[in-house]
């Protein structure tokens, strides 16, 4: 009895997460977002791809909106990031060249896998592929090309950057009130590498997204 009570209350906690997950409130634009983007930051053109990979974060950042605080400025520096680490295309990727030369590019003794950088964030070492599929309950630790499905990708780069799951820095340590330094908010990834360069994307990312804001807000007045 007690086995079958714990998988009826397993299965419904499943449900409960997909009903969350399917839920979302739109509070951006798209095209408005988009027509910005597409010139700013993507010479004018957008691919599919390209489209999908921020429809896909803007959709979870909708959802995450739901349930808890947010700061719009961080949901900047993280499209900023994804911009940069999957060189462009908004899609998870593998690390150009898999880790060669690096110690982490090579074979795990326990695994035979190998942690180089991969997803939206490119996630490296295996300890942080353990540590970021144990947050997000996917085995990315013994199956590491999980980390380029979208979903998971986009979950590994919003949480890990809210949380600190890479370096120990998190969005809110740069990001709050009226303190916004996303410069310093590249340590929260990888140190001082490119800060300046990736600051210029957030800063592009946030005028889009407040454009597409503004409008969506505008769009749908509260009732009186």
């Amino acid at each position: 009895m007690t086995e079958k009570m714990g998988r009826v209350a397993i299965g419904s906690m499943q449900k409960s997460r997909e009903a969350i997950a399917e839920k979302r409130e739109d509070i951006f634009e798209r095209k408005l977002f988009f027509d910005e983007v597409r010139v700013t930051l993507f010479s004018d053109s957008l691919s599919q791809g390209q489209v999908d990979g921020m429809n896909a974060m803007l959709d979870a950042w909708e959802r995450i909106s739901l349930v808890k605080e947010v700061d719009l400025r961080w949901l900047a520096y993280m499209l900023a990031t994804d911009y940069h680490e999957t060189a462009y295309t908004m899609q998870p990727i593998e690390e150009y060249g898999k880790g060669a030369g690096y110690d982490y590019g090579d074979p795990d003794p326990v695994t035979g896998e190998c942690y180089y950088g991969r997803g939206l964030v490119q996630l490296t070492w295996a300890s942080n592929y353990q540590k970021a599929g144990e947050e997000i309950h996917a085995d990315l630790y013994w199956q590491p090309e999980l980390a380029l499905e979208m979903q998971k990708a986009v979950r590994v780069i919003m949480r890990g950057m809210h949380e600190g799951w890479f370096t120990g820095k998190k969005l809110a340590d740069y990001i709050h009130g009226n303190e916004c330094d996303f410069v310093e908010a590249r340590r929260i990834v990888n140190g001082t590498d490119r800060a300046e360069t990736i600051a210029g994307y957030a800063e592009k990312f946030q005028s889009a997204l407040l454009v597409a804001t503004s409008t969506a807000v505008s769009d749908h007045p509260e009732e009186e």
